[in-house]
């Protein structure tokens, strides 16, 4: 395959949209319906809007290690036979992005469900198995996963419960106290790049 830095930038460019776009997807469509599925199980709204902001965080977790890890699988291959004209680092990338299928995603799956399964800030009926959003942690640990392939790679922005509220990275919820200066709970996580909001979250407020 001929390479140039050209050719790598607008490849770059175009998955990076694509990956863009996917997450406001899942944000707009998929995440409801994981929210419409828990509501079966739980009335309380902040529960399942907990559980599923936790889902998102373990999953993109999940999928940033996992890319890690087979990074340094494919590193060590290539580098054995690398020739050029690309760096190896571009070689290692150009690899991972035409065998992604190669990511086992089951297996970041069933870490993201441990995970949630002791974690002290969600809780739910012991007869509902958090298996229940396999479909939406697939797609998020996926996302994570490919994202880690751009340059720069692009990541979720880390939040914490009290923070103080930020209107260039969180969207407040419908139900928020628009006078509140304090985040009470994550919705959804904003995306970043180079540390720099480019999809704000959504967060509820309250006094």
């Amino acid at each position: 395959r001929n390479w140039s830095p050209g050719r790598a930038r607008h490849m770059n460019a175009s998955r990076r949209a694509c990956l863009v776009a996917r997450f406001g997807f899942i944000y707009a469509q998929e995440r409801f319906d994981a929210q419409a599925l828990l509501r079966t199980y739980s009335t309380d709204m902040e529960t399942v809007q907990r559980i599923i902001y936790a889902a998102a965080v373990e999953s993109f977790y999940a999928g940033k290690m996992a890319y890690w890890k087979f990074k340094m699988r494919v590193k060590e291959a290539l580098s054995l036979s690398h020739m050029g004209p690309e760096s190896l680092e571009d070689a290692v990338l150009d690899y991972i992005v035409c065998h992604k299928d190669a990511y086992d995603v089951h297996a970041s799956v069933k870490e993201v469900i441990c995970s949630m399964n002791i974690n002290p800030k969600i809780s739910f009926p012991p007869e509902v198995d958090f298996i229940v959003l396999t479909p939406l942690i697939q797609e998020l640990c996926c996302l994570a996963f490919s994202m880690q392939t751009l340059v720069p790679p692009l990541d979720i922005a880390f939040g914490i419960d009290g923070e103080l509220f930020n209107e260039k990275k969180y969207y407040r919820s419908s139900d928020s106290d628009f006078t509140a200066a304090f985040v009470a709970y994550h919705v959804w996580p904003a995306l970043v790049e180079d540390g720099v909001v480019i999809v704000k979250g959504e967060v509820v407020t309250r006094r």
